[in-house]
């Protein structure tokens, strides 16, 4: 089953008399349970590719389909639910709420969604347990390792059991190790929950992990390959 499809997409910027083409065309389709890493040089439209899939922009022209509504015909408040209820974000800097516990921040989606505030902590107590973090529930960011706070991201963005998880350098800030953790587990949601993964990485061991890998160049789609490698299943590892 198709879970997200884009159909000629476009994205263009005008600054003055300046003007690019960001994206130029892009139709791609992404499966239910496949982890799609999109990869490329700077400039080549990887970030903006992912702002039009989460519906944080809209293109230009063409489609950005998910389970079926096209996203850019959609009103703002409409766009807003989509992001809020099917799909979730992970985002290279973690932005996690310094204030708010692990379990308060990954409850946080579903109360700003009108939860009440037990049922969100429990299932915020859940998505926390399946990333391995269920000793750090009441632990502020400021005492979670860079690691820790990416999976407690990680838990938030799996909160609202989203059709469609998009992470946006998710191994950027991490040393090797927690960088690691977060592939692990990223892979292991494809594997043992069907979850549908798009990240972008400019790291390529992170690439080889995935699927399938998309190599963007000047905003088109250079090349679209499935890898060869059988991925493993690894446990996750305590910090």
């Amino acid at each position: 089953m198709v879970v997200l499809e884009t159909v000629d997409l476009t994205k263009s910027y005008a600054e003055g008399a300046l003007h690019v083409d960001a994206v130029r065309g892009i139709s791609v389709r992404v499966k239910a349970g496949e982890l799609l890493a999109i990869v490329g040089p700077s400039g080549s439209g990887k970030s903006t590719l992912l702002s039009l899939l989460g519906a944080i922009e809209t293109p230009t022209s063409g489609q950005v389909i998910l389970e079926g509504t096209d996203l850019a015909a959609l009103s703002d408040d409409q766009r807003t639910l989509i992001r809020r209820r099917r799909i979730g974000f992970i985002f290279q800097a973690f932005n996690l709420i310094p204030t708010l516990t692990a379990l308060e921040n990954v409850a946080l989606p579903l109360e700003l969604d009108g939860l009440a505030e037990s049922v969100a902590e429990e299932r915020a107590a859940t998505a926390l347990d399946s990333v391995g973090l269920s000793q750090r529930r009441a632990h502020l960011p400021s005492m979670l390792s860079g690691g820790e706070q990416q999976r407690v991201a990680v838990a938030r963005a799996l909160v609202i059991e989203p059709a469609l998880l998009l992470a946006d350098e998710p191994t950027g800030n991490l040393d090797s190790k927690g960088g690691q953790q977060i592939v692990r587990l990223l892979r292991q949601l494809v594997d043992d929950q069907g979850q549908t993964v798009v990240l972008v990485t400019h790291d390529t061991q992170v690439a080889s992990q995935a699927d399938r890998i998309i190599h963007l160049r000047d905003g088109l789609v250079e090349t679209d390959r499935r890898t060869k490698a059988e991925q493993p299943r690894a446990e996750l590892v305590s910090e």
